[in-house]
Formats: structure tokens, C-alpha cells, sequence
């Protein structure tokens, strides 16, 4: 009966090591890089500038389906984000080059165009909820580059339960962010009123600027990708 017991509290030991070291790590892991390469705090001005002619309704629509789009698109890049990258032959310097690309595409925009001309379509008929603020805005290159290295990571863990215990701490990982996301962006009205509509202008310049250089960033860390793998 001792060994039995002995066994069992063996087991249990060994199970509670396991969610501490797989779970809780890759968890904590994947939460610490999210929210950093994230930033959500930076992405007010640019959720502010896109919705400043929106009303609370279709604004605060628009910040959840962004991140209900930004979850799935992590998720989708966490379990098969090597097998696209494989099969249709993109490297990692490539990702890092079109999603840089983008940004300074978007970055340009808001830097140089003027708010009053019009460019932008009705609020009734524009949706920016996938593009840009879900991509490349929250799940940029910098995150779907993170989630596929982590899924290359739990990929060289030896056994089952460890495997489907560091996807389950990572989905939870890209979940808890996008709360966390999704409650900057809810708030950003209040932000709103407070700046006003010359802050709001000077917030949407600085944040193009900011945007352009990102953008010319991950296109600088692609060349030298391309670079060392050729």
C-alpha cells in the first residue's frame, strides 16, 4: 500500500512538474513576447485615427472583430504557420520584407495624406478590422514570426503531453493578449475626447512616422535574413 501511495504521489508530482514547466512557461513566455512586440498602447493613435469619424458603436465593433481576427490569425500561425511557409517556399526573410513593406505602406499614409480630402471611404461602408489594425497592425510579422518560432519550439518536445500542454499555455498566451488589446482599443474613445482634433492630427502624424520606420526596420532585418541564408 506505502508503494502504491508512493507512486501515486510520484505521478502527481511529476504531472504538477509538467504544467509548471510546459504549461506556465510557454504561458508566460508567449504572453511576455506578445504584448511587447504588440505594444497595445501603441496602437491607439492608429485605431484613433483610422475610427475618428466613426460613432462609439461601429468603433468599438470594429477594435473586437480586429481582435477575433488578430487571435485566429496568431493561432493559425502558432500550428501551421511552418507547414504555409514551407509549402509555398517563404522564407523568414520574406515575411519580415512584404510585412515591412506594408507597414510603411499604411505608416506613409497617415504621415502624408490629408485627413480632410477624403480619401478613405464612408464610415458606413469601411471596415478596418482585418486590414490594418488586425494585420499587419496587431498580428504584424514580428508576432506570426514569434508564434512560428515558439511552434518550432514545442515541435522538438519529446512527448505528447508535453507538446499539447506548451500549445494549450501559448493559445492561452495569444487569448489573454488580445483581451488585453481589445480593452486599450475599447478605450481609446475616451482618449478621444480628451486630445481632441488637432491631438488626434498630431498623434496620427507621429504615429506615421513611427510606422514608416518600423516598417523599414523589418525590411532592413529581412535583407540581412535573405543575406545570411543565401
Amino acid at each position: 500500500m506505502d508503494v502504491v501511495k508512493h507512486a501515486v504521489s510520484k505521478k502527481h508530482r511529476q504531472s504538477g512538474g509538467l504544467f509548471m514547466r510546459y504549461l506556465l512557461a510557454f504561458f508566460l513566455g508567449g504572453f511576455v513576447s506578445l504584448i511587447t512586440i504588440t505594444n497595445p498602447v501603441s496602437k491607439v493613435p492608429l485605431f484613433l485615427a483610422l475610427a475618428s469619424d466613426m460613432d462609439a458603436a461601429k468603433r468599438n465593433d470594429q477594435a473586437r472583430k480586429a481582435c477575433i481576427y488578430a487571435l485566429v490569425i496568431l493561432t493559425v500561425s502558432l500550428f501551421a504557420g511552418v507547414l504555409i511557409l514551407e509549402t509555398f517556399g517563404i522564407s523568414f526573410g520574406a515575411l519580415r520584407i512584404a510585412g515591412g513593406l506594408t507597414v510603411m505602406t499604411v505608416g506613409y499614409r497617415m504621415l502624408f495624406d490629408d485627413p480632410d480630402a477624403g480619401v478613405l471611404p464612408s464610415p458606413a461602408h469601411r471596415d478596418i478590422a482585418f486590414f490594418p489594425l488586425a494585420m499587419p497592425g496587431i498580428s504584424g510579422p514580428g508576432s506570426i514570426a514569434t508564434m512560428i518560432g515558439i511552434a518550432t519550439e514545442i515541435a522538438e518536445l519529446k512527448t505528447g503531453s508535453a507538446r499539447a500542454l506548451a500549445y494549450t499555455g501559448t493559445v492561452g498566451s495569444i487569448v489573454v493578449t488580445c483581451f488585453v488589446i481589445w480593452l486599450t482599443l475599447h478605450s481609446a474613445q475616451y482618449v478621444s475626447r480628451l486630445i481632441g482634433r488637432e491631438g488626434l492630427n498630431a498623434a496620427t502624424r507621429m504615429m506615421g512616422f513611427l510606422l514608416v520606420c518600423i516598417g523599414v526596420q523589418f525590411v532592413g532585418s529581412g535583407i540581412r535574413s535573405f543575406i545570411a541564408g543565401a
